[in-house]
């Protein structure tokens, strides 16, 4: 199966969430755009894709909130600077906790549904979309996800 074919068919499971389907970059009537729109602008006007330049400027200002929805074994063997692991088998769980209760397990402040700078991430972007899903069903309308996942972000470091 290919990525394409993968992506098409979980495109094809959340039709409740258009606005999110991504297709590797092509923008089409239902597809995603990656252009370089703030996830904090109008959720109605923008993406709900973070590249990695709006990444990078978010981390130097220090105005994100990102979770990384890899395991901890994938965490511990490298990741984002600031980026907290809140494995995405917990996610849906952890983002419903009390206030008290998730600053205590993740050593954050807990995210906030009108917050707009909560960025999610995994290894290659798979992840990070259904971490999307979970948050917007959830009503964090302003979440976005970062599709080039951990590896962009380790291979483009290196350079």
């Amino acid at each position: 199966m290919t990525v394409f074919s993968a992506l098409w068919r979980i495109s094809s499971a959340i039709k409740p969430f258009s606005s999110i389907y991504y297709y590797g970059g092509v923008t089409s009537g239902r597809g995603l755009r990656t252009s370089a729109v703030k996830c904090s602008e109008d959720p109605a006007k923008r993406d709900s894709v973070v590249t990695l330049e709006q990444l990078k400027a978010m981390l130097a200002s220090r105005n994100i909130q990102l979770f990384d929805v890899r395991n901890p074994e994938e965490f511990q063997a490298g990741h984002i600077p600031t980026a907290v692991n809140i494995p995405l088998k917990q996610l849906e769980e952890s983002l419903q906790l009390p206030p008290k209760a998730f600053e205590r397990r993740f050593q954050v402040k807990v995210p906030k549904k009108e917050d707009e700078n909560i960025v999610f991430h995994c290894q290659t972007g798979r992840r990070s979309l259904t971490a999307l899903e979970i948050a917007l069903r959830l009503g964090f309308s302003r979440a976005c996800h970062y599709a080039g996942g951990y590896s962009e972000w380790a291979e483009k470091e290196k350079q």
